[in-house]
């Protein structure tokens, strides 16, 4: 029996890309949007849809809004299930945007109980006993703590989603149960549906991500990372959805200037960089305590960038290591330094589109977000990936796109993905 097709809700772009691309490696014809669409929805020959917001670090009601609206449009375009894609870290603080958008979804699609698993395993992250890990460490022991806007202190799952959310009590499927298979998880969840409003499945591996797809392929709502909508695409692959074999049609990178936009300051992006300069990249950190104003910090990187050899993709950046990110932080405040910035390097892609940059590699979910909205790109077509979950976007008109999430990438991403022809 054929799905009909699944609408994914992302809460940033990265997350809409990194989801777009799980779902076409798993064969799925997928539509990959930016926003929420202001026309009216169309029935769509795909077995995919993703809507990626800029709703993560968002007010509440702004992000249910748009939560909302993206739902509606998903479900008249065709969407048979919903899934709301947030990050495998759970970025999110007490007053965050999970728990209030999974409120509003889980109450206009009636769910009960809503199976919402962030553990992606081939990114590292696991869930055992309810708790996070990154790699070998619990989610607060990670370099997540020292997030600039959202950092995990907790790294046990219900209580995190407990905060935000008004219905309070949210279970876990321990890992026996979820390697005993999909029937007797959907046992346990029809235990839990008139106790819990949210289960959190244990998963070690993508085994483990499977069976639970198996067993919530057909609930109207269902929520994580990329890792289990990527088990969904293969459950729906394998009730006879049409094929389109991974490395076959998806576009590849033009060649010509590329540039690298970085806004993230985590610990594997700030290596990308490393690896830049190594190279010996031309380089321009954008410093909103000496300029706090993003027009003329805009101003003074595209002088720069006119001044430089471009023939290598150069690198404009606003990531620092914690101690200096704080220090901007305490003087300007978190959500100005983050405005100013987010500005800039969204004024900064528009005059390199201006000046012919055919290839546009950023670096970070709020940065990714920025560029997306300054360039007014509505959405596009998912090409190759040039590392796992971070494919490139190739849209109607514009500059090719690579929208990386901040830990995403081996330390050489940056360095390759802007690469002149030729260059090692």
């Amino acid at each position: 029996m054929r799905c009909p097709m699944i609408g994914v809700i992302a809460d940033d772009v990265t997350g809409g890309t990194d989801a777009a691309a799980a779902l076409r490696r798993r064969g799925l014809r997928t539509r990959l949007g930016f926003g929420v669409p202001t026309g009216p929805a169309e029935r769509l020959p795909a077995d995919a849809a993703v809507l990626a917001l800029k709703t993560r670090t968002a007010p509440a009601a702004d992000a249910v809004r748009d939560a909302l609206a993206a739902a509606d449009h998903l479900t008249a375009a065709g969407a048979g299930q919903l899934y709301f894609k947030f990050c495998s870290t759970f970025d999110s603080t007490p007053r965050g945007t999970i728990g209030p958008v999974l409120d509003a979804l889980s109450a206009r699609t009636g769910a009960r109980p809503v199976v919402t698993a962030p553990a992606t395993p081939e990114h590292g992250r696991t869930q055992y006993l309810g708790h996070l890990f990154v790699h070998e460490r619990l989610l607060a022991e990670s370099s997540m703590r020292h997030h600039p806007l959202t950092p995990m202190t907790d790294s046990l799952l219900p209580r995190l989603l407990d905060a935000q959310s008004a219905h309070p009590g949210s279970a876990v499927l321990d890992h026996r149960t979820v390697a005993a298979g999909p029937v007797r998880i959907r046992a346990a969840l029809d235990a839990l549906a008139g106790r819990a409003r949210y289960v959190f499945p244990d998963a070690l591996d993508d085994g483990d991500l499977l069976a639970v797809a198996r067993a919530v392929v057909d609930a109207p709502l269902v929520a994580g990372a990329a890792g289990l909508v990527g088990a969904l695409g293969a459950v729906r692959a394998e009730r006879g959805l049409p094929q389109h074999p991974e490395g076959a049609g998806p576009l590849r990178p033009p060649g010509g200037r590329a540039a690298v936009l970085a806004g993230s300051c985590a610990r594997r992006t700030l290596e990308q960089i490393d690896a830049l300069r190594a190279a010996g990249r031309p380089a321009h950190l954008l410093d909103p305590l000496a300029v706090p104003d993003p027009d003329a910090l805009a101003t003074r990187a595209l002088r720069w960038y006119d001044t430089v050899d471009a023939g290598a993709g150069v690198l404009i950046h606003a990531s620092r290591r914690p101690d200096e990110l704080r220090t901007a932080q305490r003087v300007l405040g978190v959500a100005r330094s983050a405005r100013i910035l987010e500005a800039a390097i969204g004024a900064i892609a528009v005059g390199l589109a201006r000046r012919g940059v055919a290839r546009l590699v950023v670096a970070g979910g709020e940065t990714s977000g920025a560029v997306v909205a300054a360039l007014g790109i509505a959405g596009g077509e998912v090409g190759v990936e040039a590392a796992r979950g971070v494919p490139w976007i190739h849209p109607a008109a514009g500059p090719c796109l690579l929208l990386k999430s901040g830990n995403f990438g081996d330390r050489r991403l940056l360095l390759t993905a802007s690469a002149a022809e030729g260059e090692a």
